[in-house]
């Protein structure tokens, strides 16, 4: 695996991989001495055209966990926001010798160009394009699901016949997009929920359920409840009436979570408004997953780090530095 642009790209046999390499991964940071010395020598470039705490945060820990050299560019206050091209920026990073560059840009597509350009020879892991996809959220989320729902025997296991409900801001939405994708591979069944105005217009030709009604979606009982953020920022006009109405149609309130079985899973990629996507009492139950999303995306992380700068027939590293 050179590249991880898209969940699109993925085999069953390597999703499968990554969740696995990831389980090693996880395994390892709960030692004392967390640091792996797999990625020594390396240099990972953080390159980030928008702005994501979170995102960026979990990539640079995953690279100096595995022993990795990091330098995080951010856009803002760069030679970028003075006019510099794409194509520029990454024959930088080359000449100061990156071997793995991860990249959030506002343009969909823009990891794409990178990794198929030239000008740059490193390994390129999308960390989220325009509206496109964001594979490792989608890794991370089904890596916790799989956990969650599989425990101890989760090596191996896909999601076969797991029901999913993912609801809210569809069309603006990456996660949405990479999960999909994603889910159907690894045998789960996708039902998005949303007003008509939250979901793209070629949801039709999407292996998803599509519903507008999510107290009809929970009344079928599904295994797991992923709530998206709103995304205002992308919103140039009235999607919805207003957040009152959004939260009482759409919101997981805690009227709509007591309905859920006991062993449904809550999911939330973050950051989260609380009061107007999910309440308080669903996002800090047990049934809740969310922070153990942000921890699992570490792990997640490393493995996706590890396999597009050894190489997809790297060796398995529980054979050799984790050991």
């Amino acid at each position: 695996m050179r590249h991880l642009l898209s969940t699109k790209q993925l085999s069953r046999e390597e999703a499968i991989r990554i969740l696995d390499v990831a389980e090693d991964m996880s395994d390892t940071q709960q030692r004392t001495v967390k640091k792996l010395p797999t990625l020594r020598g390396k240099t990972v470039v953080n390159l980030f055209f928008e702005d994501s705490t979170r995102t960026r945060i979990s990539f640079e820990a995953a690279a100096k966990r595995l022993s990795a050299d990091v330098i995080n560019f951010a856009a803002k206050g760069s030679s970028v926001s003075k006019g510099e091209s794409l194509k520029d920026t990454a024959q930088t990073l080359a000449a100061i010798g990156a071997d793995g560059v991860v990249i959030r840009h506002p343009a969909s597509g823009a990891p794409a160009v990178l990794a198929g350009s030239g000008w740059i020879d490193a390994g390129v892991v999308n960390a989220g394009d325009g509206t496109h996809e964001h594979p490792t959220q989608a890794l991370l989320d089904a890596f916790t699901m799989r956990r969650r729902l599989h425990g101890a025997a989760s090596r191996g296991r896909d999601l076969d016949g797991v029901r999913v409900v993912i609801v809210g801001d569809i069309v603006h939405s990456r996660v949405a997009r990479s999960n999909l994708w994603l889910l159907c591979t690894l045998g789960a069944e996708v039902t998005f929920v949303a007003p008509p105005t939250l979901l793209p217009s070629a949801v039709g030709a999407w292996p998803a359920t599509v519903r507008y009604d999510l107290d009809e979606a929970l009344a079928e009982r599904p295994d797991v409840v992923m709530m998206l953020r709103i995304q205002s920022e992308r919103m140039h006009e009235a999607f919805f009436p207003n957040p009152r109405e959004y939260s009482r149609q759409w919101g997981l309130s805690a009227e709509r979570w007591a309905t859920l079985p006991g062993s449904a899973l809550v999911m939330h990629p973050g950051p989260m408004i609380r009061g107007l996507e999910i309440s308080d009492e669903a996002a800090d139950s047990p049934q809740s997953t969310i922070l153990e999303q942000v921890a699992n995306g570490v792990a997640v992380r490393m493995a996706v780090l590890f396999l597009s700068m050894t190489g997809s027939e790297a060796a398995n590293p529980t054979e050799t530095e984790i050991a």
